[in-house]
C-alpha cells in the first residue's frame, strides 16, 4: 500500500511542477539557491520524488534554460527573414532579461538545447536570406554571439542598480564621470557623454542586430 501511494506522488509530481519551481528559485536567489533541499521544501516532497524526474542539478538548470527561452527558439511567426531574426533576437533579451540566470546558463553551457535551438532558427534565417553557403555558419554565430552575449550584460547591468533606483539618474551620473576624463586619451566617452542617460536599451540592442544584418547583406555572391 505503502509503494503504490508513493508512486502516485511520483506520478503527480510532474516534470513540469519540478521545471516551473526551480525557475520560481532561480529568479529568487540566482542558481546558488536552486538545492534539491530547497526545491523539496516548495514542493512538499522529498529528494527521492523530484531524483524520479531529473538526474542532478545541471539537467534541471537546463530544463529551466529551455522553458525561459521557448518563445526564442520556436519557429517565428515572420515571413520576412530579417523580421524573423530580430524576434528571436529580442525574444532572447527579454527572457534573459526576466531571467538573468539563463543567460549565464547559455554561455556557460553552449552545447545544451536551447542554444542549438536558437543557433538553427538564426541559421534558417541566413539560408532565406541568401547568405552564400561559406558564409552561412559565420553569420549565424555572429548574430548568435552578439545576441546572447549582449542580452547577458544587459541582465547584469540591470542588477547592479539598487532596488527602486532611477536609471536615468544612475546614467546621468555615470556621464558626469565621463565628462572628468581627459579628453585626449577618452574623445569617445567624451562624445557619447549626453547620450548615455538618455538612451534605451532594447532599442540600442536592436539597432546592433541590424547592424549585423546590414553586414551580411553586403556579403558578396
Amino acid at each position: 500500500m505503502a509503494g503504490r501511494t508513493t508512486e502516485r506522488r511520483e506520478q503527480a509530481l510532474s516534470r513540469e511542477r519540478i521545471v516551473a519551481a526551480a525557475i520560481t528559485l532561480l529568479d529568487a536567489d540566482g542558481e546558488d539557491g536552486l538545492t534539491f533541499r530547497a526545491l523539496s521544501a516548495r514542493l512538499a516532497t522529498g529528494p527521492g520524488a523530484i531524483y524520479w524526474h531529473v538526474a542532478n542539478k545541471n539537467e534541471l538548470l537546463v530544463a529551466a534554460t529551455e522553458a525561459v527561452l521557448a518563445g526564442a527558439t520556436g519557429r517565428p511567426d515572420a515571413a520576412d527573414p530579417a523580421q524573423a531574426v530580430r524576434a528571436v533576437a529580442l525574444a532572447v533579451f527579454d527572457a534573459v532579461d526576466e531571467h538573468p540566470w539563463a543567460g549565464a546558463q547559455l554561455s556557460r553551457a553552449p552545447a545544451q538545447p536551447a542554444m542549438r535551438r536558437i543557433l538553427e532558427r538564426l541559421g534558417q534565417q541566413t539560408l532565406a536570406l541568401g547568405v552564400p553557403a561559406a558564409d552561412r555558419f559565420t553569420s549565424a554565430s555572429a548574430l548568435l554571439n552578439y545576441i546572447i552575449g549582449s542580452s547577458r550584460q544587459n541582465a547584469a547591468n540591470a542588477r547592479t542598480q539598487p532596488p527602486g533606483g532611477d536609471r536615468t539618474a544612475i546614467l546621468a551620473a555615470e556621464a558626469a564621470a565621463w565628462r572628468t576624463l581627459d579628453p585626449d586619451e577618452y574623445p569617445f566617452l567624451h562624445e557619447i557623454a549626453d547620450q548615455l542617460p538618455r538612451h534605451d536599451d532594447r532599442a540600442q540592442f536592436l539597432a546592433g542586430v541590424d547592424l549585423i544584418l546590414a553586414g551580411i547583406a553586403r556579403l558578396p555572391g
